[in-house]
C-alpha cells in the first residue's frame, strides 16, 4: 500500500505512520465490497478481557498481514494479555498464531507477557461471535495530598526525590545512576534508599511514600523492567521486591506505579482534568493513561514497544528486536538515531544522556541541525497522536520529559500541531496537548507519585 504523509520529517523519508496505513486499509477494505470483520480479545488477569473490533480484506495479502500484525502488537502492549483470541478469516489466524508463537518472530512480546501474567502466553483462533465480552477494571489512582511524604521517580540515568508536605514540595533533587549495568539489585535498593533518606531530612515525619518507574509493576512488585535487565533470572526476585522491602524497613504506606501512569496522574491533577494520555520522552517512551472517568484501566501502556512506523527499514529497537516502536521515536534514544541524519558527530563514548545534552546545547545557539531532530520528533509526534487517539478515549494529552525541555520541546509541540491540522483536523479539535512549566516537568512525576499512596486510617 503506498500511503505517502503530507508532512514528512525532515530527517527521516522513510517514515510510515502507523495511523495514516492503518486508516488507509481499513477504508480501502470497505470501499471493496470484500471486507470481512475481524474480532480481537485480550485476556488479562482476574479474567479482564480488552475487545477491538475491526475489517480486514478476507486474503491475506501481505498488507492485510502488516496490518493484523501491527494491529495486535500494539494492542498487546497497551492492554497486556496472556490470552490472545482472534475471531476472523482462520487462514489469516494462523499466521498471527505462528508470529507470537515462543519460537516465533514475537517471541519477545509473548515471552515478556507470560512473565507480567505468570502464565503461558497463547493464542486461539475462533469465530468473532466467539470472542467473550469486553471485561475492564476502572480504580481510581492516587491524588493523596496531606501529610508529610516522599516521592521518587527512576529512570534510567537519574533518579528524582522530592519532599512533600500537604501537597507542595519542600525539597526536590536529581541524582546520577547506571542501573541498566548493575547486576546487583543490592545496587538499585541502596540508591534509592539514600534518596529517600536526603529527602525525609527536609520533612518532620515521613507519613507515606510514592514512586514511579519505568516498567510493568503488578502489587508494588517488578515484573518487568529495563532498569533491572543485567539483573540475572537467579536474583530476579530480589529484585521484583525492591520496593516491597523499601516499604518494610520505613515501615509506613507506600506504593509505586509505572512512570507513564504517574504521568497520566501528574497531568489531571495540574489541570484538574480526566480522560488524560500521559507521555513522557525521556530514555525510553513510558505511557499512562486516565479513563474520561479519571479512572486507572489496568492496561499496561508501555507504549515504548508499541508500533508507530510501519517502514520495514526502520531502526531496530535494541531490547526487542522490532523494528518502528517507539522507544525510538519518543525518548532520548530517538534523539540518537537521529544524529547522523543531522549530521551531527559525537564521542563514541558518549552515552544517551550527554548526546541529548549535546543536542540542546546546539540548539540553544541557534544550530539548525539541531532543530531538525526536534522537528522530525515532532512530525513523528503528530502522526502518533492520530494512532493513539484511535486506541485510547482522551481529550488531554501530557507531554514531558527530558527530550522536550527547552527550545526544543517548542518546536516538537508545534510540528506535532502542524501535522493534526493538516492530517487530523477531526483529533486536533479533540484532543488538547499540554506540557507542564519547566519545574513541573523536571520534578512533577516525583511529586505526583508522592499522592499515591493514601494514609493510614
Amino acid at each position: 500500500m503506498n500511503v505517502k504523509p503530507l508532512i514528512a520529517p525532515p530527517l527521516d523519508a522513510g517514515f510510515l505512520p502507523a495511523a495514516l496505513f492503518n486508516r488507509n486499509y481499513v477504508q480501502t477494505a470497505k470501499a471493496s465490497g470484500k471486507a470481512v470483520p475481524l474480532v480481537i480479545g485480550l485476556e488479562r488477569e482476574n479474567g479482564l478481557l480488552s475487545r477491538h473490533e475491526t475489517v480486514v480484506l478476507p486474503e491475506a495479502g501481505a498488507d492485510t498481514l502488516r496490518y493484523v500484525e501491527r494491529v495486535v502488537k500494539f494492542l498487546l502492549w497497551s492492554r497486556g494479555g496472556w490470552k490472545l483470541r482472534l475471531g476472523g478469516p482462520k487462514e489469516l489466524g494462523r499466521t498471527i498464531q505462528r508470529s507470537f508463537a515462543a519460537d516465533g518472530p514475537r517471541a519477545f512480546d509473548t515471552d515478556l507477557m507470560a512473565r507480567v501474567y505468570e502464565r503461558p502466553f497463547e493464542v486461539v483462533l475462533t469465530g468473532t461471535d466467539a470472542v467473550p465480552p469486553e471485561r475492564e477494571m476502572s480504580a481510581s489512582l492516587g491524588g493523596h495530598l496531606v501529610g508529610c511524604r516522599i516521592g521518587f521517580d527512576l529512570g534510567a540515568s537519574d533518579y528524582k526525590v522530592a519532599a512533600v508536605r500537604e501537597g507542595e514540595a519542600v525539597y526536590s533533587e536529581e541524582f546520577p545512576w547506571n542501573p541498566r549495568d548493575q547486576p546487583d539489585p543490592d545496587y538499585h535498593y541502596g540508591h534509592i534508599n539514600a534518596g529517600l533518606k536526603k529527602a525525609a531530612a527536609h520533612l518532620p515525619r515521613v507519613e507515606a511514600i510514592g514512586g514511579s518507574s519505568a516498567g510493568v509493576i503488578v502489587d508494588n512488585k517488578i515484573m518487568v523492567a529495563s532498569l533491572f535487565r543485567a539483573v540475572p533470572l537467579a536474583q530476579f526476585d530480589r529484585a521484583r521486591n525492591i520496593f516491597l522491602r523499601l516499604r518494610d524497613e520505613w515501615r509506613v504506606p507506600l506504593e509505586v506505579a509505572n512512570d507513564g501512569d504517574v504521568t497520566a496522574l501528574a497531568g489531571a491533577m495540574s489541570l484538574k482534568a480526566n480522560g488524560m494520555l500521559g507521555v513522557a520522552m525521556g530514555s525510553s517512551e513510558a505511557a499512562g493513561y486516565l479513563d474520561p472517568k479519571g479512572r486507572m484501566t489496568g492496561w499496561l501502556s508501555e507504549l515504548a514497544f508499541a508500533p508507530v512506523d510501519y517502514n520495514p527499514n526502520a531502526a531496530a529497537d535494541e531490547w526487542s528486536g522490532d523494528r518502528g516502536v517507539g522507544a525510538l521515536y519518543f525518548s532520548q534514544q530517538a534523539v540518537d538515531k537521529l544524529l547522523p541524519a543531522a549530521g551531527i558527530a559525537v564521542p563514541r563514548e558518549m552515552g544517551l544522556p550527554g548526546r541529548l545534552k549535546e543536542v540542546q546545547s546546539l540548539m540553544a545557539r541557534g544550530d539548525a541541525r539541531a532543530a531538525r531532530i526536534y522537528e522530525t520528533i515532532g512530525v513523528y509526534l503528530g502522526y502518533t497522536i492520530a494512532l493513539y487517539a484511535d486506541f485510547y478515549e482522551f481529550r488531554h494529552m501530557l507531554i514531558l520529559g527530558r527530550v522536550t525541555t527547552g527550545q526544543g520541546g517548542d518546536i516538537v509541540l508545534a510540528r506535532a500541531r502542524e501535522v493534526l491540522k493538516e492530517e487530523f483536523p477531526e483529533v486536533m479539535e479533540k484532543i488538547q496537548l499540554h506540557v507542564p512549566d519547566e519545574k513541573s516537568r523536571r520534578v512533577g512525576q516525583a511529586v505526583a507519585a508522592a499522592s499515591l499512596p493514601a494514609l493510614k486510617s
